[in-house]
């Protein structure tokens, strides 16, 4: 990502920027000269106005970056029996998104379509793909070869067995001797959290206690899905890392209805969230590699999309023109952005 801006750092509004920031990897030094680009920042070459000054440091962990420039390429992924869907909102979907706009409706079609899998009939297939407003999770939780555990709200705490539930209620002894695929975003409200946090004056120390926490959550959760002998046909995962609404501005504030997403004030020091935010996100690429899962690059693709789009101070700014990707929501995809998660996750899920 030579001369290029790079990420950001949160997901579901916590305007940490990292666009002042220093990296110490690989990607800051290609960019001044010291050192060629990586693949990962090769895939990004270009795409932005202004001059790159931070990267996560993917390179350390030595990932295998897929042709397709959106994500990992660690898994062979192929007969899949059974698709199952983990995380937060932007897995389950959301209004103003209609349900078969919706990530995970597009990409179980895809997926369907793919494997030759079924929702069982029409109504278990409509019930799936509608959220169900009351419970924040799906109306029904399976059909046919599809099932979503997630979550409204739903943090990394909501992960594992024994702390959380989506696990246990997804994956059953009765389930595990089918060859299954898991797809997840997860993090996002977990960093909200952070964010919200220092707004109301959590010291530093204490921030990153709770990131190191929430990242082990779900280093535990991926790690006991792909135990060994867990699933006795295979199972594959796939997840995506952590995006945000502000383009690397930190400004909370751009998007008219913040205080509805839980930001009435600026965060402030947001440069004190950026190492946090990078770590953790450098920490998703190490449980990608360690458990030999994929990673999508969701964070650096919806850079320049979200609500400083339009301004080319930005650090994500990618030219006139350039298309939001959330809604008027703040921190939910809008269709389009749902439509470019769905096909990232398939180019993955493909190569």
């Amino acid at each position: 990502m030579t001369g290029t801006t790079s990420t950001t750092g949160s997901v579901d509004g916590t305007g940490t920027s990292m666009g002042d920031e220093t990296s110490t990897g690989e990607g800051s030094e290609s960019s001044t000269g010291g050192e060629p680009p990586s693949t990962f920042e090769e895939c990004f070459e270009g795409q932005f106005v202004n001059e790159a000054t931070v990267l996560p440091d993917y390179d350390q962990y030595e990932p295998v970056i897929g042709s397709h420039c959106v994500g990992t390429n660690h898994q062979d992924i192929e007969g899949i029996e059974r698709v199952v869907f983990l995380g937060d909102s932007i897995t389950v979907g959301s209004r103003p998104t209609l349900p078969g706009d919706v990530y995970r409706a597009r990409l179980g079609d895809m997926l369907r379509d793919a494997y030759g899998l079924s929702y069982g009939d029409a109504i278990s297939e409509a019930l799936w793909k509608a959220p169900n407003p009351f419970s924040g999770e799906v109306a029904q939780m399976t059909a046919g070869d599809f099932t979503s555990c997630s979550r409204w709200g739903a943090r990394n705490d909501d992960l594992p067995v024994g702390v959380g539930n989506q696990l246990e209620d997804c994956f059953g002894p009765q389930t595990l001797d089918q060859r299954t695929l898991v797809v997840m975003t997860s993090g996002g409200n977990d960093v909200s959290a952070l964010a919200q946090d220092a707004i109301d004056g959590v010291p530093l120390p204490d921030l990153w206690m709770a990131a190191e926490d929430f990242v082990m959550l779900k280093r535990e959760a991926v790690e006991w899905i792909t135990a060994p002998g867990r699933f006795t046909s295979g199972v594959f995962v796939v997840f995506a890392n952590i995006y945000e609404f502000t383009d690397g501005t930190g400004d909370v504030m751009s998007c008219d209805v913040s205080g509805l997403a839980g930001f009435d004030q600026p965060v402030p020091n947001p440069m004190e969230l950026t190492e946090l935010v990078v770590w953790a996100n450098e920490q998703y690429m190490s449980i990608a590699v360690d458990t030999g899962t994929d990673m999508q690059f969701l964070l650096e693709t919806f850079c320049g999309h979200g609500f400083a789009n339009d301004d080319p101070t930005s650090p994500c700014y990618r030219g006139p023109g350039t298309p939001r990707w959330f809604d008027l929501t703040c921190i939910h995809p809008n269709p389009e952005g749902h439509g470019v998660i769905a096909d990232q996750f398939m180019a993955i899920i493909e190569e």
